[in-house]
């Protein structure tokens, strides 16, 4: 398994003014350095448009797993925003507005997150977290969630940024492009990526295998659903 940083996290340079599709490119890079020829792709929450685009525009991809995926900002039929938490309300009001707007709204943000503690996170993300998110924020999930926020931000707010930018701005592709197996899960009470993003997305992709899955949220569907999501994924490619 191969994981990568989106530009700006992490140590990664920031790609300035990139779109969903760019992620095509850096992709198409580490698999060639690798030497791969042939690989599945998985992206959860923020990166599930990017697992699109792979799955779009790369001919190495053999199946795809997208889990709480986000939809194109005004997709038709699909009120964006609604159903978020007022913190992504807020965040993604900013973006569509622009850079101006949304970066002193990640800075106040960044402050609290790039050296959050584990029994800190419910807190600084209070309006995006059921009770069902809650209960999984404990133990070996919970250090791995923080891990990723110290990881992703420490050097500012580059990648995040340039996602949210990237999230309300036309993605550079066609979700009709995509013509391998693709498998897809969205839980009922998320509150980060809402229900209805699941629902559009699946009647846009009418070949995917769809799990709308009831109660689960943004983070429990992933942690109670891995072991299934992988063995689905590693089927579909064979």
């Amino acid at each position: 398994m191969v994981t990568t940083s989106r530009p700006g996290y992490g140590t990664s340079d920031r790609n300035r003014g990139r779109n969903v599709v760019s992620v095509v490119g850096d992709v198409a890079a580490v698999l060639e350095s690798m030497g791969a020829d042939r690989c599945v792709v998985a992206g959860w929450s923020g990166g599930g448009p990017h697992a699109l685009a792979c799955a779009a525009r790369l001919d190495a991809v053999a199946a795809t797993l997208v889990i709480a995926g986000v939809a194109p900002y005004g997709a038709q039929g699909l009120e964006w925003m609604r159903g978020m938490g007022q913190d992504n309300v807020d965040e993604f009001s900013a973006a569509v507005v622009g850079e101006e707007e949304l970066a002193p709204y990640l800075w106040t943000q960044h402050a609290a997150l790039k050296d959050v503690a584990v029994g800190d996170i419910v807190a600084s993300l209070s309006s995006l977290l059921p009770d069902v998110d809650r209960a999984v924020l404990t133990d070996e999930f919970g250090e791995d969630l923080a891990a990723s926020f110290h990881e992703g931000l420490r050097h500012g707010i580059d990648g995040w940024l340039d996602d949210d930018l990237a999230f309300s701005r036309p993605w550079g592709f066609d979700l009709a492009e995509i013509r391998t197996p693709l498998t897809l899960w969205q839980g009922s009470a998320d509150l980060m990526v809402p229900f209805a993003h699941g629902e559009w997305l699946a009647a846009q992709l009418p070949g995917a295998s769809v799990h709308l899955d009831q109660g689960e949220g943004h983070l429990s569907i992933a942690v109670g659903a891995l072991d299934r999501m992988l063995d689905e994924l590693i089927t579909l490619a064979d």
